[in-house]
């Protein structure tokens, strides 16, 4: 998605070989006409899918992924990352590990929000090492669901995530897949050099 990559070209920063911060348009900031777009596209992508409902992890994912749930017309569902007073036992649960937080967190969602049958669109913000698309597919397939996709923004492609979730047999489709990070540019895997 040549939007989304010209946002993170001019205005996401490389902070390392593996930090891409993008808080200006995606995960403090939100680019609302371009989350817009982003739905828009992953409703496309998905359109065939028969999705009933689209799950995300608190709180980078929920933007593009209300948009895309807006879009398919269904419900959003995101996994909460801390327990609030309100939720019971009465929910499925996984364990999470982020390495950019280096952190790991319980995610749950209420058992009332995802049924045996539903056809689950799993969206993130990025997709880097995979631990939280495996959590979200954990608490998908704990419901007796089904797992009908994984859609990311933005994918690190030099990290093993996407190709551990495809050698699982989950369909991934990425709308920006960053190749490498070195020397503090951005190169996407689709081009052989980095947009200007």
């Amino acid at each position: 998605m040549e939007r989304l990559k010209q946002a993170i070209v001019e205005r996401g920063s490389v902070l390392s070989k593996k930090v891409l911060k993008v808080d200006t348009f995606l995960n403090h900031q939100i680019d609302t006409g371009l989350m817009a777009a982003v739905g828009e596209e992953f409703a496309r992508i998905f359109q065939q899918e028969g999705i009933t409902k689209v799950l995300t992890i608190e709180s980078s994912g929920i933007a593009p992924s209300f948009m895309a749930a807006s879009k398919l017309e269904v419900p959003l569902v995101f996994a909460r990352k801390r327990k609030s007073l309100t939720m019971d036992e009465h929910v499925y649960a996984s364990r999470v590990y982020s390495f950019t937080k280096q952190t790991e967190s319980e995610i749950a969602v209420s058992k009332d929000f995802l049924v045996p049958g539903d056809r689950v669109l799993i969206l993130d913000d990025f997709l880097a090492n995979g631990q939280a698309a495996k959590g979200l597919i954990e608490i998908v397939e704990k419901a007796e669901a089904v797992v009908a996709g994984v859609g990311i923004v933005i994918e690190k492609s030099f990290q093993p995530g996407r190709e551990q979730l495809i050698n699982s047999g989950y369909r991934v489709e990425s709308l920006a897949r960053v190749a490498s990070l070195e020397n503090g540019r951005v190169t996407f895997v689709e081009s052989e050099a980095p947009i200007k």
